[in-house]
């Protein structure tokens, strides 16, 4: 099951997003032409621990405004993914997905106006069985 969404309890999603972490030093932008696309969480170890809630965009759709410099990398396991945190905040802004490599994942909650805890019924994709982590 996968959630698109154009508006979140009152608050639509514009078609071009800004987006930061906590303390402001990261500040993106998403192409957002049709709202919010695969809405989701993941049981993998690291999305686990991080809590967030995700969607998908293509890896063209985000354009960083601020701070790119403070953005470190963090990759595991088979180093496919790479996810980016806040050096300053430790916020997960996106990572590009180990499952599609050609998008990036993004922290819904970094969005600009958005709630995502008034996200009803977000599904869970299941990483700890990753098809690539199978022989």
């Amino acid at each position: 099951m996968s959630i698109n969404l154009k508006e979140v309890d009152g608050a639509f999603i514009k078609p071009k997003h800004k987006a930061s972490c906590h303390c402001g030093s990261v500040e993106f932008e998403l192409d957002l032409p049709d709202g919010l696309i695969d809405v989701r969480r993941c049981d993998c170890s690291l999305c686990r621990r991080r809590g967030a809630i995700a969607a998908s965009i293509p890896l063209s759709g985000i354009k960083i405004l601020k701070g790119e410099s403070l953005l470190k990398l963090y990759q595991f396991n088979t180093k496919t993914a790479k996810h980016y945190f806040c050096s300053n905040c430790g916020i997960y802004t996106h990572h590009q997905r180990r499952s599609n490599p050609t998008q990036y994942g993004f922290n819904v909650a970094c969005l600009e106006g958005i709630n995502p805890l008034k996200i009803a019924n977000v599904p869970t994709y299941d990483g700890v069985n990753h098809p690539a982590d199978r022989e």
